[in-house]
């Protein structure tokens, strides 16, 4: 069965799920990559017409056009390694109340602390897929923050059933990406002390 979260996402959604999930989102979305980061933590700078308390952002930089209408719409919308924003997520997450967060890999040690503090999660959402991620936006609704250029605006839109995305950091604060590193290395510790 599909497992579907729905914007604005309260905690009682997202405590059940575990590190390997996969998930789909429905509602409104948000970009916000490492300048929105650091307007928001280091600026305190909030946007005016979106807010992340309860909400969802993804990490990445969209291609967006205009229809006939003069219209906004995804043409494509890759996501951005993570891992960029991990210096500010933590700060992030505490001063938004943002639930979910989705972008490309995993992220480590503090944003998995915050998640499990504030009642969040971290997605990853497949590399190289960015077309497939555009024919989930149903509208683009607003755009923020203009003055970063296209790919580091605030893009809000609705979306369908947007994914698949593989839950890396549950509201636990476990976290996929670092067990498995662990494990791997373990594994490899193993084998190189065989040789």
């Amino acid at each position: 069965m599909k497992r579907i979260i729905t914007t604005p996402v309260d905690y009682e959604q997202i405590k059940d799920i575990r590190i390997g999930d996969t998930i789909y989102l429905t509602g409104m979305l948000a970009t916000c990559r490492d300048s929105g980061h650091r307007r928001v933590v280091s600026d305190g700078i909030f946007p005016e017409r979106f807010d992340f308390k309860d909400g969802a952002i993804f990490h990445a930089g969209p291609i967006v056009g205009k229809d006939e209408d003069d219209k906004d719409y995804m043409v494509s919308i890759g996501p951005t390694t993570s891992r960029r924003m991990e210096a500010a997520e933590a700060d992030f997450i505490e001063k938004t109340g943002v639930r979910v967060i989705i972008g490309k890999g995993g992220m480590k040690s503090d944003t998995a602390r915050a998640c499990k503090e504030h009642g969040a999660i971290h997605c990853a959402f497949p590399g190289g897929c960015a077309v497939v991620a555009a024919e989930c936006v149903e509208e683009v609704t607003d755009v923020e923050w203009m003055d970063f250029g296209m790919p580091e605006a605030l893009w809000v839109m609705r979306v369908k059933e947007f994914g698949p995305l593989v839950v890396s950091i549950d509201a636990e604060g476990n976290n996929l990406f670092e067990n498995n590193q662990k494990l791997y290395d373990e594994r490899l510790s193993k084998l190189l002390s065989e040789i």
